[in-house]
């Protein structure tokens, strides 16, 4: 793991990032599509710039909390898309993400750059207690997002970190790059980076898709 420091504000608009070949697969936290989440402007940056990207659809109401369900669907938009993908995942994407990873890395492993990189930015602690309106720890045990997985994960990946979020301190947001092989870029403070802490547009996300593709 490598941690760099840089600032919270954005230091470029820049052009829309990436390459031309590279899907982009946006995948939300539990609270699914949230019109002003920066998650939801990249994506329609990606797509008004002729962009291929993905946003993973919202659960079904009996699956909202199912990590299972939130893995399989994120498997199905990586087999789908019809060349190399990048991955953006937010707060529990991030953990959907390197379930997907575990449970599918025999596949990733014999795939040739089929992930490029993984943007993965502020994820939780899951054991540290959460205040409604998200789910108490004993919802996520039973709907399997414990153990949290700690491999490397088979792809490279950058994990944005708050000095300041509520679900999540700033050493356990390390430990878990650590443990997945991660770079870390510490932003700052901001918060969960989510629209209750300001985000809404974020266009250091374009910054850091350049670098991973």
């Amino acid at each position: 793991m490598t941690t760099s420091r840089v600032p919270s504000h954005p230091v470029s608009d820049g052009d829309v990032a990436g390459a031309d070949d590279t899907t982009v697969i946006i995948v939300p936290g539990l609270r699914d599509h949230v019109a002003e989440h920066w998650q939801t402007h990249l994506a329609e940056a990606l797509a008004s710039a002729g962009r291929q990207v993905r946003t993973l659809a919202p659960a079904d109401a009996d699956d909202r909390f199912s990590c299972a369900a939130r893995v399989a669907a994120l498997d199905e938009a990586v087999t789908s898309a019809p060349g190399p993908v990048v991955l953006v995942a937010h707060s529990a994407g991030v953990l959907i993400t390197v379930h997907w990873a575990t449970v599918h890395r025999a596949g990733l492993d014999r795939t040739d750059d089929k992930v490029r990189g993984a943007l993965l930015a502020t994820p939780p602690d899951l054991d540290q207690p959460m205040h409604p309106p998200h789910p108490s720890k004993e919802v996520l045990e039973t709907n399997g997002w414990f153990p949290v997985p700690r491999e490397p994960l088979p792809f490279p990946s950058l994990v944005v970190a708050s000095s300041d979020d509520p679900l999540a301190g700033l050493d356990r947001v390390r430990d878990l790059a650590r443990g997945w092989g991660s770079r870390v870029v510490e932003v700052g403070a901001v918060g969960h980076l989510n629209p209750a802490s300001g985000y809404g547009p974020w266009p250091r996300a374009e910054e850091f898709l350049r670098e991973l593709v």
